[in-house]
């Protein structure tokens, strides 16, 4: 029997939401999605005694509080969770923006589209490496 997979998105805009949402509904029913708008909520979800961890996170860039950066190192120095994929998913996709998120160990970062398939063909190839990750040899 497969393991239920969940993922965090943490986005502040309330239509991003529901695009990601429906994307997501769209590729696997099956997959949950937790919602967090803004990086403290995310980061004190996160670390609540007995949550269950997603299996991957999306972090938007731009928000209050703590913006995606912050966000992205925030959980990267917590042993616990420092493990989870991150996908930055942003409007910016300044290249030294990019190259910044995936030093600091973004898995990947993403670009919102006005496509919404693109969007699916990023979350069918996330959730492909999550059910069937590679092995290193």
């Amino acid at each position: 029997m497969q393991k239920s997979i969940s993922c965090l998105l943490v986005d502040d805009d309330k239509d991003d939401q529901e695009i990601f949402r429906f994307a997501l509904k769209k590729v696997d029913p099956e997959v949950s999605c937790l919602l967090a708008n803004d990086g403290v909520y995310a980061l004190e979800k996160l670390q609540e005694d007995g949550v269950q961890l997603p299996q991957f996170i999306f972090i938007d860039i731009n928000m209050p509080r703590l913006n995606g950066i912050q966000v992205l190192g925030e959980i990267k120095k917590i042993d616990g969770l420092r493990h989870i994929p991150i996908y930055m998913y942003s409007t910016s996709g300044q290249p030294d923006i990019i190259q910044k998120c995936k030093k600091m160990g973004a898995a990947d970062f993403i670009v919102k589209s006005a496509n919404i398939s693109d969007l699916e063909d990023a979350l069918r190839r996330i959730l492909k490496d999550i059910r069937y990750p590679r092995v290193a040899h």
